[in-house]
């Protein structure tokens, strides 16, 4: 009402006074045009007033705008899940089935004044996919189960009446698409003065979604350079992929399934995890049971039921959240955040026993190019690949490698970027910031990116590394890093001596 009350205000304004005036006679005409000369003042710079008002109210009415939608914006989240400030809130909290987005950083992730970015390597897991192939046919057993059973649906849960289960299996969502897509501008956009020289040399480990994921980041990457001005370097696009393939037996580094005692391992590092899901959803199961009389659903089908959350927002083109977020609360979607956060943690990186040791491979490929010198590792590499300039070239500026959330975190545990995390809790929930920015949805989130940056700057003889993480810059340990989070390269060279050393490969055969 106030918009509309000054706008109208606003026309009347230029449109002009309605008002009449008619020319006085006779004698007291000299009196009269006295008595007028400040009308007449008036009406010799009425257009210059009008103007001025109208300036005076289009700035009134943009700070009052502004100030309105600034208080909207910064009113807290109520807790409730339907709540529009929460949403957000909410679809950050989904563990690796969360969509990537700006995690907090206490260190600015520009480049420091003064540096150039001299060489540029992203590590991207796929954009957002269907649930894999046995959670899909879980799920749509539930829901099945649901339509069998149930004969009375609670207050918010009528739309599970009439909800089809459609979702595939394993393939990317047209939201992942666009998400890799957006990944690859993104990249093109930090590195122009890069990328507008220099093509990145591309890798993929085999699995369909990983590599419909590098070839749509490579069309964003492809796109923004056609909106520059022409290269220096021809645009060859499409660009050749390197897919490494995801068979037993054969040496992948960005996807490693060479240690037997691995697996092991890690069936057996989930009792943190089991804990925690004992804690945190036994009321949400009766909840719901209560609103579905009839289903009879267990614990982990619960976990299913928010599963379905995720799974139906990136199946929408334009992730709307799905009505599925709507029946648990925003608390109830940071302790399932934590749930994931506990399974990655244990399951594949510092709280599993050869989970790092799986990411040895990798990193040992990371330090050769930075270094530019040969692949020293005897782990999950593939040796007649990184022997050949052709499939593992040393003298390039930008790289791009396309994986799995898991495989991530087994490297970055070998990376050791969450060296200051203490083991995470099963009997209570720890926050993001408390686990020194652990969590599933902050690490391995669909589309989640890993840039490794090494970068000159004026003044200083040897380069820099620096290691951002969803945008997040990870401070680097064991190396003297300054206070940006940055090590020299030998430092850098130096603190990845658990890499350099195998990690604990002797143990995968024991």
């Amino acid at each position: 009402m106030v918009f509309s009350y000054l706008r109208r205000r606003a026309l009347a304004l230029m449109a002009g006074s309605p008002y009449k005036y008619m020319p006085l006679h006779g004698d007291g005409v000299q009196a009269q045009e006295q008595r007028l000369t400040p009308t007449s003042w008036f009406n010799r710079n009425v257009v210059a007033i009008r103007l001025s008002m109208v300036v005076l109210l289009s700035i009134t009415i943009t700070f009052f705008s502004l100030g309105f939608m600034q208080s909207i914006a910064t009113q807290p989240c109520s807790g409730v899940s339907r709540d529009r400030h929460c949403r957000m809130e909410v679809s950050r909290s989904w563990g690796q089935y969360s969509s990537s987005f700006s995690v907090p950083s206490k260190i600015s992730p520009s480049v420091p004044e003064g540096c150039e970015v001299t060489f540029a390597q992203v590590l991207a897991r796929h954009g957002a996919r269907d649930p894999t192939e046995h959670k899909s046919l879980a799920y749509g057993a539930v829901i099945d189960r649901i339509h069998d059973s149930v004969t009375r649906y609670g207050k918010d849960f009528q739309f599970i009446k009439n909800y089809k289960y459609t979702l595939g299996a394993d393939q990317l969502t047209a939201f992942g698409e666009q998400q890799m897509v957006d990944s690859g501008l993104n990249f093109y956009k930090r590195y122009q003065h890069l990328a507008s020289i220099n093509l990145p040399f591309f890798r993929a480990s085999g699995q369909e979604r990983v590599v419909e994921s590098a070839k749509k980041w490579a069309e964003g990457f492809h796109t923004a350079r056609l909106g520059e001005k022409p290269s220096h370097v021809p645009d060859t696009y499409p660009y050749n992929i390197l897919v490494i393939p995801e068979e037993d037996g054969f040496n992948n580094s960005l996807s490693p399934n060479l240690c037997p005692a691995f697996e092991d391992s890690r069936h057996d590092s989930q009792d943190e995890q089991g804990n925690w899901l004992n804690r945190f959803v036994l009321p949400i199961t009766e909840r719901l049971n209560e609103n579905l009389r009839g289903a009879n659903l267990s614990d982990q089908e619960t976990i299913h039921m928010m599963d379905l959350c995720p799974f139906n927002t990136v199946a929408n083109e334009k992730g709307k959240l799905s009505e599925f977020c709507y029946l648990f609360t925003v608390d109830e979607w940071h302790d399932y955040d934590y749930y994931q956060s506990l399974g990655k943690w244990y399951g594949y990186g510092s709280g599993s026993p050869l989970g790092p040791t799986q990411g040895v491979g990798f990193v040992n490929e990371l330090l050769a190019r930075l270094t530019g010198k040969p692949v020293v590792d005897n782990t999950t590499t593939n040796s007649t690949l990184d022997e050949s300039p052709t499939t593992f070239p040393l003298d390039r500026a930008l790289y791009a490698d396309f994986s799995h959330d898991n495989d991530m975190v087994d490297i970055f545990a070998a990376l050791g970027l969450h060296n200051l995390t203490d083991s995470l809790p099963g009997d209570r929930r720890m926050s993001a910031d408390e686990a020194k920015g652990f969590s599933a949805s902050w690490v391995v989130p669909f589309a989640s990116r890993l840039y490794v940056e090494k970068m000159s700057c004026g003044g200083v003889d040897e380069e820099f590394v620096r290691i951002l993480l969803n945008d997040r810059v990870i401070p680097l340990q064991n190396c003297g890093a300054d206070d940006l989070g940055r090590c020299t390269l030998s430092k850098f060279v130096k603190s990845q001596s658990f890499a350099r050393n195998g990690g604990h490969w002797n143990e995968c055969y024991a």
